[in-house]
């Protein structure tokens, strides 16, 4: 799969949107990937994620977790992409925990795997609980960097299967706001 063919996937899903949008960091942006809409075709998502395991190489892992909700299905097809197993991590009170009977153990090598990084905070996030169990993060793989690059996990291998580098601004700053223009908050919030 081309980055022109992984690019017309999105374009034909309807994923990539513009106007004036609220992203989760709090920041505006004229365009926003809405990563859901690429999964409500499966055999679209199943292809991606299969293309980033195949980008990624290969990589000694036990595991994928994801953050809920946006990673879910990340995880989902690239744990079917590498034939180990998926699980996800809940929100609660703003942290992420492991509920459902999902567990990690000691010394387990684990891929985090989320739909878009823009400052890596929720993949820091799952970082932090893999290592919290004594598990071990061998990758970060997430289908859209929109970080412009800044994105970055220390050691961690970091893998994405397109880089999308959109402007974006702190609300003081933002140019749509100054033009009046309406703001939408199109995250997994609606």
């Amino acid at each position: 799969m081309t980055d022109q063919e992984v690019e017309q996937a999105f374009k034909d899903a309807g994923a990539l949107l513009t106007g004036h949008f609220k992203l989760r960091s709090g920041k505006h942006s004229n365009r926003f990937f809405q990563a859901a809409l690429v999964f409500k075709k499966p055999w679209i998502g199943e292809a991606l994620c299969a293309e980033l395991a195949r980008r990624m190489g290969p990589v000694d892992a036990d595991v994928v977790i994801s953050p809920a909700v946006g990673g879910l299905f990340v995880g989902q097809e690239l744990a079917r992409a590498l034939h180990i197993e998926s699980i996800f991590a809940d929100k609660e009170n703003d942290r992420l925990v492991l509920k459902r009977g999902f567990q990690l153990r000691k010394g387990e090598r684990v891929i985090v795997a989320e739909d878009v990084v823009t400052e890596g905070g929720r993949v820091q996030q799952t970082i932090e609980l893999v290592k919290s169990f004594g598990a071990i993060p061998v990758a970060v793989c997430v289908i859209t960097d929109r970080s412009g690059g800044k994105a970055s996990f220390g050691d961690i291998p970091f893998h994405s299967l397109y880089k999308l580098s959109l402007p974006t601004y702190p609300a003081e700053e933002c140019p749509m706001c100054k033009a009046g223009q309406a703001l939408e908050a199109p995250g997994s919030k609606s």
